[in-house]
């Protein structure tokens, strides 16, 4: 990062903390981040079924399933940023160039898949509503669902397009 002195006290302090080692274990190889992404994914599936059972079946149980994947969910996101080194949470100005194009190859790729969803949803829906299925119960889950994806989706393809990052030398990686 060559404009670290014309940051701001702001980005400096998310670009050191994007950039801590600490939890390098845990996404050094392409299978670990496939698996901690896989991990998010699912944490993700069931924070928001637990949501939903709470808001829409009223069922109070499930929200302590809810806050219980809270935290193990909000470990995961910071893990997947730490493997992407902030891509998508730095500021335009706290990336270099190389960066900045990865982050759009990124946005486009989401932006393709969640597409490619949406097409599902819709096709899908038409064809519930046409076989007889009363699709108007499910709006608000589909709807809040897809949602979700749509604001997750960038940060699981730049965690399963994040490269390898070369160990230290004279180490080897498993």
């Amino acid at each position: 990062m060559a404009q670290q002195e014309q940051l701001s006290a702001y980005d400096q302090r998310m670009y050191a903390l994007m950039n801590r080692n600490e939890g390098a274990p845990l996404y050094r190889t392409a299978a670990r981040r496939r698996a901690l992404v896989a991990a998010h994914v699912v944490l993700t599936v069931a924070s928001v079924a637990a949501w939903l059972a709470t808001v829409v079946g009223q069922q109070m149980w499930a929200t302590w399933v809810m806050l219980a994947l809270l935290v193990p969910w909000c470990a995961a996101t910071g893990v997947i940023n730490g493997a992407t080194r902030g891509l998508l949470e730095l500021r335009s100005r706290a990336l270099d160039e190389r960066q900045r194009a990865e982050r759009d190859r990124v946005k486009a790729r989401a932006h393709r898949i969640v597409t490619w969803l949406l097409l599902a949803t819709v096709v899908g829906t038409g064809v519930a509503q046409l076989s007889g299925v009363d699709v108007k119960a499910l709006v608000f889950q589909v709807t809040l669902s897809v949602f979700v994806v749509h604001w997750l989706m960038p940060m699981w393809v730049a965690g399963l397009s994040a490269r390898d990052e070369p160990g230290p030398e004279g180490s080897e990686d498993e």
